[in-house]
């Protein structure tokens, strides 16, 4: 039954991809006006799922807030008894309580009362082995601490805080490097990334690569899988195993008002994997990897599987430390369409990148139609704009980036460069354009190698002027 669940996933996903993105026009934006409108239709496309007015206490069905008594099968009864009798809410109240895996399903808002806390478990056999995506490529490994597959109409909410519990002595030193705990004798998931990266490249089943217990895959925190209408909202995450929030082939995904704090490995902060109708608002990232991060699955499993990362909005979010504040990439092996970025403020010395777009020719995949506007930045340390075709070891699938429009960026205090490009000769990036765009304080105003289509209106580096050099117009 669940090898079938998969397979028709994988074929339905698949015909999608071709009919949705094989046709697609490119498109070179005139005037800003034009992806304001676009961001504005789809804003009313964006829709929070409704629940009934039913609540479901948690320590109705004998949970314990102490922190130490397991609550597992007490999360287990509530959500299910929610979702039998038609949805609803299901409350945590004030209290810390301790859990394995949740299963979060159809109709049911899991809502966190003010003083509530949800601790997981660090023992990995409270969760379950699932369908999932680790990386980008598909397997069968550890539940992420809140998953769910299929569903429609669930959310998270509240603001209370959500722990995942994980330090250099708990999931992180899986990582396997030694800033996170990691020691010589202890295991690490390095020889397990391989063998899934063989798996993928082989183009095995996915229901057959199988992980879990002994090859030490870290989990995500929350990663709704194949779901429509997906809601999180206030909720405060700390301490995740791996990335935080991961909707997975997901359908009309809001994520507000959410703080992620937390400085692990890979602790990205929100990375909707090939997922359309997306809204990202008002949210608080200060992250030890990327704060958001668009994805579309790596590789080999990216391009079977076909389908884009399209639809985006981020708005009125807060950047602090992360490898980048808005990224698209790296496992992007099926590309990205129509991501606007607008109305944010990013300042750490411990940010890297502004818009950072990762790829490789082992992905390959089209990024393009990418707008940022209004957005204000402290400082941050490597590059404001970066396009990087060279993310990964090379392949035979060269990526293309194209129409890319950033307007009234605001850089008090930058770092090492304000335009990084490194493309290849064959595949430049194409109608890179900045309109209105002021950086300070940056040691390297542009490093380009390949770009076609170059366009700088009123954009000052270091005071001055921007020229555009004759081979990049």
């Amino acid at each position: 039954m669940k090898n079938a669940m998969i397979k028709n996933s994988i074929i339905t996903a698949l015909i999608l991809g071709i009919f949705s993105y094989g046709f697609a026009q490119q498109k070179v934006w005139k005037s800003s006006s034009e992806p304001v409108k676009e961001m504005e239709l789809l804003r009313k496309k964006i829709i929070a799922p409704k629940f009934q007015k039913r609540e479901f206490l948690l320590t109705s069905y004998g949970a314990i807030g102490d922190g130490k008594t397991s609550n597992t099968a007490a999360f287990k009864k509530a959500i299910e008894d929610c979702n039998k009798k038609g949805g609803g809410r299901v409350i945590i109240p004030a209290g810390t309580f301790l859990t394995g895996a949740i299963y979060l399903k159809s109709n049911v808002d899991l809502h966190l009362d003010d003083q509530a806390k949800i601790i997981f478990s660090r023992d990995p056999k409270e969760y379950p082995i699932v369908f999932t995506r680790w990386e980008g490529m598909e397997c069968m490994n550890y539940s992420s601490l809140i998953y769910a597959y299929g569903e429609e109409n669930i959310a998270v909410t509240g603001n209370g805080i959500i722990d995942g519990n994980a330090d250099n002595e708990n999931w992180w030193n899986w990582n396997g490097s030694k800033k996170f705990g990691w020691k010589e004798g202890l295991p690490k998931q390095t020889p397990a990334r391989d063998a899934l990266h063989a798996e993928m490249k082989k183009e095995t089943d996915p229901g057959k690569r199988i992980f879990g217990e002994g090859h030490y895959l870290r989990p995500n925190l929350i990663q709704p899988y194949n779901c429509k209408n997906v809601l999180i909202s206030g909720v405060q995450m700390i301490n995740s195993p791996m990335w935080f929030i991961n909707p997975v082939l997901c359908e009309n995904v809001i994520v507000e008002k959410v703080k992620i704090v937390s400085h692990g490995p890979n602790n990205d902060g929100c990375d909707p994997e090939s997922c359309k109708n997306v809204l990202i608002k008002d949210c608080l990232f200060d992250t030890g990897d990327d704060c958001i991060a668009i994805k579309s699955g790596r590789d080999e499993d990216g391009r079977r599987i076909a389908r884009p990362a399209e639809n985006h909005i981020i708005e009125g979010c807060e950047m602090k430390d992360g490898h980048g504040g808005v990224v698209i990439g790296s496992e992007i092996a099926s590309g990205a369409r129509n991501i606007y970025a607008i109305n944010c403020t990013m300042d750490s010395p411990q940010l890297e990148r502004v818009l950072r777009l990762k790829t490789s020719s082992s992905r390959g995949g089209i990024i393009e139609n990418i707008f940022m506007k209004d957005v204000k930045v402290g400082t941050y340390k490597d590059a404001a704009i970066t396009c990087n075709m060279f993310y990964e070891n090379p392949g035979k699938f060269i990526p293309t980036i194209r129409n890319i429009w950033v307007e009234n960026l605001d850089v008090a205090r930058g770092g090492e460069y304000g335009i990084f490009v490194n493309a290849y000769e064959s595949s430049p990036v194409q109608n890179l354009r900045l309109v209105n765009c002021d950086f300070r304080g940056v040691k390297v105003p542009m490093k380009m190698d390949f770009v076609k289509g170059l366009s700088l209106d009123h954009v000052t580096i270091n005071g001055a002027s921007a020229v555009v050099l004759e081979k990049f117009k």
